[in-house]
């Protein structure tokens, strides 16, 4: 069971897509050890559940969550609003990586777009509704959204990828101009996974 580190997010509520495995998980357990309350969200439901155990299902709780669906993703954020009252923290960090090369010459329409509804049409739902709940809530929260190093260097067999990468640092640019005026801030995350 997870001991807390430190109280600066007490009374805090989170939300955090992908958050079964990886950089997801970790921040589940980051957020709970500085005392928010975390709503994990996957579709990983084992590792979810799993998590939850190893953490504390007094700190947190698990959701089934597929996030190419904006009914479930808004769903969620309901959820999360009836069973906590708020939400101060959304962390969008659900995407994948095609595990087939995807260059230009030979490049994959279908894989290309199951790969944006995950990693763009995705974050986009997540950040509509985590940001609608914010509003109505008069809580100036912060949502992050994952990006990745390779937005800005490009890849020549992950074209997708780095495409998808790019429209997540577009939204999170364009959103935090109207976001701001609510107190809420968001931002990207400073993810730098290797993509070769």
């Amino acid at each position: 069971m997870t001991n807390h580190t430190s109280n600066k997010l007490d009374g805090k509520v989170a939300i955090i897509t992908g958050g079964a495995s990886g950089i997801g998980e970790e921040a589940a357990r980051q957020l709970t050890n500085h005392g928010a309350y975390v709503v994990i969200a996957d579709i990983q439901d084992k590792k979810g559940h799993d998590l939850v155990l190893s953490i504390g299902s007094h700190r947190c709780i698990y959701i089934h969550c597929d996030v190419t669906d904006e009914h479930q993703v808004k769903s969620l954020v309901e959820s999360t609003l009836q069973s906590n009252g708020h939400l101060d923290i959304l962390f969008s960090n659900a995407g994948i990586m095609n595990n087939i090369k995807q260059d230009i010459l030979e490049f994959d329409i279908p894989a290309f777009e199951s790969l944006f509804a995950i990693n763009v049409r995705g974050v986009a739902a997540c950040v509509k509704h985590g940001a609608r709940a914010m509003v109505a809530g008069g809580i100036k929260g912060s949502i992050i959204c994952t990006a990745s190093i390779a937005a800005s260097n490009g890849n020549e067999n992950r074209v997708d990828y780095v495409m998808s990468k790019h429209a997540v640092l577009g939204l999170v640019r364009s959103a935090s101009k109207q976001l701001g005026a609510y107190g809420i801030r968001l931002e990207r995350s400073a993810e730098s996974e290797a993509c070769g």
